[in-house]
């Protein structure tokens, strides 16, 4: 049983520090793409790229880094946070409903991406009112 724990920390420690070079590398892809846009090139309205990609960036950046909290709360108490996993689905989902480009996808796509974001925050409710009432 030790050596399961053992391995579970050792993973989540390499996982943790990936985590991190990802979020550094995308810090760092996000501000050469803010600054192209923003110095080097002729605007056409304000970004050369559309706010869309540009919120994409951000919001995968803000899911590399609720990710690196689900891992830092695992290796504190050693129990996966579900509270956690559940809001990071919720930002994922909602990710991919602001990048959503109707002409690509059939409108059943964005149908099921509704009723999962209704799911998860129908999930997220009833996880926040068990806590709530368990406290």
């Amino acid at each position: 049983m030790v050596g399961i724990h053992f391995v579970e920390n050792a993973v989540s420690k390499i996982l943790s520090v990936a985590l991190i070079i990802v979020v550094g590398v995308s810090l760092f892809e996000l501000t050469l793409i803010l600054a192209k846009d923003l110095f080097t090139t002729e605007p056409v309205g304000f970004f050369n790229k559309t706010l869309i990609e540009i919120f994409g960036l951000f919001l995968n950046i803000l899911i590399a880094l609720e990710l690196l909290e689900n891992i830092t709360a695992y290796l504190r108490k050693h129990i996966v946070q579900v509270e956690l996993v559940v809001v990071t689905a919720l930002i994922a989902v909602a990710r991919k409903i602001i990048i959503f480009d109707p002409s690509k996808y059939a409108k059943n796509d964005l149908i099921a991406l509704a009723f999962a974001c209704f799911a998860l925050a129908a999930s997220y409710a009833l996880i926040r009112f068990i806590n709530q009432r368990d406290n």
